[in-house]
């Protein structure tokens, strides 16, 4: 692979052979899927490209045992499509993107509503392969071939950005698919009462597929969603909502609100606690900005209009004080007048470095990309 060329493995080893010939050699590779994040994070200069598109194999589906191994090059829409067939599904449900790759998916950690349920994708990895800086595969989970003693490795990539090694393999668990929805529908006209009715159906005994809050110029909405052959019920028999029983279109548009929408607009992504999110409303009401996000996890991700700048940006952030607001979506020449990431000099920080230098000192891996310029 030399030096300003693409290359796409098919294999493993042939993924860790590339890695460490570069890192021999002292220079950097951009690793690459399905290009549909590819604006997320810092920008990177590397001498190479590797993209993992080429490891685009379903390994293996036991649907009895609601597991699956997926090549990282694998499209998730491929294979969210076999598992279908199966009446099973990847609980993940991140915005629509034609092309996006499961190793992406991973690598940035993207989710949608369905983290109310079932937790991020870190959760769903039971197992994976890496290949590695030094020219070693290394394998942890499920099935394990080889280890690396200590490490964890499907938490640690999960959400690394690549900056740790190549994901190239993934083991996977499923979970059935929903054969209906409903969603009971609560407007809501002020930061404060959003924030009380969330609270109150996050703390009820109620098994919630999502549970939402939709926002923009002052007045949206709390979604909770119920899954399965009672859910029509299950949405209609709570007070003060609106039961919509065909939701498909309400929850395409929480997803599309992750991403943005026209050229310009900018996404940020506000992670905090549950109770600050009438805090997040009122912030993102004085940036112009709407609203989709996880009610009970604290995640939200604010759309602001095109012609947002910097400044507007660093005003959300002190507005926000600690909750660290990430930009995902942004014209070029706003992410380079700014930290995509928002993270101070701290402990977490210190961990993420020392991690770094442990897999790969010579900063072979999209160096730059992540949090601090790891």
């Amino acid at each position: 692979m030399a030096g300003g060329t693409a290359f796409r493995p098919t294999t493993a080893a042939e993924v860790a052979e590339a890695l460490a010939a570069h890192a021999q050699a002292g220079r950097s590779v951009r690793i690459t899927g399905g290009g549909t994040r590819a604006g997320w994070g810092s920008p990177v200069t590397a001498d190479a490209e590797l993209s993992t598109t080429g490891l685009d194999r379903i390994a293996e589906h036991s649907a009895g045992d609601f597991t699956a191994v997926l090549g990282a090059g694998v499209p998730f829409e491929e294979a969210q499509a076999t598992f279908a067939e199966h009446g099973q599904m990847l609980a993940v449900d991140p915005p629509p993107a034609p092309g996006a790759t499961i190793g992406g998916l991973v690598a940035t950690a993207d989710a949608g509503p369905r983290r109310h349920r079932y937790g991020a994708i870190r959760d769903l990895v039971i197992g994976m392969t890496v290949a590695l800086p030094d020219g070693t595969v290394a394998k942890s989970g499920g099935k394990v071939i080889k280890n690396v003693a200590g490490y964890d490795l499907a938490k640690l990539n999960a959400g690394a950005f690549g900056t740790l090694g190549v994901i190239t393999q993934v083991a996977v668990r499923l979970h059935p698919l929903p054969a209906a929805t409903a969603t009971a529908r609560f407007a809501v006209g002020d930061p404060d009462e959003a924030g009380r009715i969330a609270a109150d159906l996050a703390h009820r005994p109620l098994e919630l597929d999502a549970l939402d809050v939709a926002w923009a110029g002052g007045e949206g909405a709390i979604l909770a969603r119920f899954a399965g052959p009672t859910c029509g019920e299950q949405a209609a028999s709570l007070e003060g909502c609106e039961a919509v029983g065909d939701d498909g279109e309400l929850w395409e548009a929480q997803r599309a609100g992750q991403r943005a929408a026209a050229p310009g607009e900018v996404v940020v992504r506000v992670s905090g606690l549950p109770s600050e999110l009438p805090s997040v409303l009122r912030a993102a009401d004085a940036a112009g900005a709407r609203v989709a996000g996880r009610a009970a996890v604290g995640t939200s991700y604010l759309r602001l209009p095109a012609g947002t700048g910097a400044d507007d940006v660093r005003r959300l952030r002190e507005t926000l004080g600690e909750a660290p607001c990430v930009v995902l979506d942004a014209p070029a020449e706003l992410r380079a007048q700014l930290d995509p990431w928002d993270v101070g000099e701290g402990g977490e920080l210190m961990l993420a470095r020392r991690l770094k230098e442990r897999f790969d000192p010579a900063r072979v891996c999209n160096p730059g990309i992540y949090v601090g310029g790891i």
